[in-house]
């Protein structure tokens, strides 16, 4: 490692303090000896003294503290993640101590950064399990309060069995759902999970969409609606299965939170490279507070409400993942009792 040459004040002041102290000291011998002061020998001595006193200190500094600053930057450098390049560097004697002061600044930085990220990972870890645990006693729990009343007697009384084995049969549909939910999802996070984009007329799969979910919608009075009508075919390049998980799970979400005579509208913004397709309602919205965590696996802005319509608390969750695995972004704007549009981006398709 290079080192140039330059002195650190410290240095030239231990140096003079030393030169003055040794000065005075031959001084006095002399005195005592000549019995007279002399002034050139005082000034000689000073400047032999102040030039030895120096290389002596500047040797101590250089070759005994320097080097252990100097191992203990390469220490600290070595201490950087992996992902930040260890770049070659170049001390000296004046500015190790500060650009070491720098480097530990940075590690502490670096190290309060990652342990806060951990602390967040294990209170997600934490949140996510607790919530996994939660959906599924629901449907379980249900399952076992219909089983025991059916082997009770339940099952020889006609007034209930059935319904009974009814009720136990949609529990196990949910929790095959979840379990689907969280394996889409587990797939889509860790890329295992593979899309297959085709170029497709997307204005005519939602077309289809909406003849499929019409009859849902119309027991709330909703009406289902394209924005304007497509006659020519607007081509996206994008997986056509996934996407069409995407706009029913938005739509019907559309659905299952709007109002009574509402409706909800799909549009289509085309430009040079990509389509923007809105989904947007006039139902009850979404409080402000709520939209940064709208997409988080299991998180739910009106926990009793999704439950009984039936949702896992994932669905938001997927469809952003697939959105983001082609991509793509998503966004969403809501303001309560006026409603909510998500909207999000494909690649137009040749």
């Amino acid at each position: 490692m290079m080192k140039t040459l330059k002195t650190p004040i410290l240095t030239l002041v231990l140096s003079a303090i030393s030169a003055v102290i040794q000065t005075i000291l031959v001084s006095y011998i002399s005195y005592k000896i000549n019995n007279s002061f002399d002034l050139a020998v005082c000034l000689l001595s000073f400047f032999i003294s102040f030039i030895v006193s120096f290389f002596i200190i500047y040797f101590l500094y250089s070759n005994i503290i320097f080097e252990k600053i100097d191992k203990l930057y390469v220490l600290v450098k070595e201490q950087q993640p992996k992902e930040i390049p260890n770049t070659e560097f170049q001390l000296d004697e004046v500015d190790s101590i500060d650009r070491l002061e720098e480097e530990i600044k940075k590690l502490a930085q670096e190290r309060n950064k990652e342990l806060e990220q951990t602390r967040n990972l294990d209170s997600y870890r934490k949140e996510f399990l607790g919530n996994v645990s939660h959906e599924l006693k629901t449907p379980i729990f249900n399952i076992q309060g219909y089983v025991s009343t059916l082997i009770d007697g339940g099952i020889n009384d006609p007034s209930i069995n059935v319904e009974y084995l009814k009720r136990a049969d949609k529990s196990v549909d949910r929790m095959i759902q979840i379990i689907d939910d969280l394996e889409t999802i587990s797939q889509l996070e860790v890329g295992t999970l593979e899309l297959d984009p085709e170029v497709y007329d997307i204005a005519q799969q939602i077309k289809d969409i909406i003849d499929a979910l019409e009859f849902q919608a119309s027991k709330q009075n909703i009406k289902l609606q394209l924005a304007k009508k497509y006659d020519k075919a607007i081509l996206v390049k994008a997986d056509k299965f996934r996407i069409r998980q995407v706009l029913v799970n938005l739509i019907t979400n559309s659905i299952k939170y709007g109002k009574e005579n509402g409706k909800t509208t799909i549009s289509l913004n085309l430009f040079d490279e990509q389509v923007i397709v809105e989904v947007k309602d006039n139902g009850i919205g979404i409080d402000e507070k709520h939209l940064p965590r709208l997409f988080e696996r299991f998180y739910r802005v009106d926990k009793g409400r999704s439950r009984e319509q039936g949702g896992t608390g994932l669905g938001l969750a997927i469809v952003k993942h697939i959105i983001e695995g082609h991509g793509e972004t998503i966004d969403v704007i809501s303001k309560v009792n006026e409603g909510t549009t998500i909207s999000f981006t494909l690649k137009r398709g040749n």
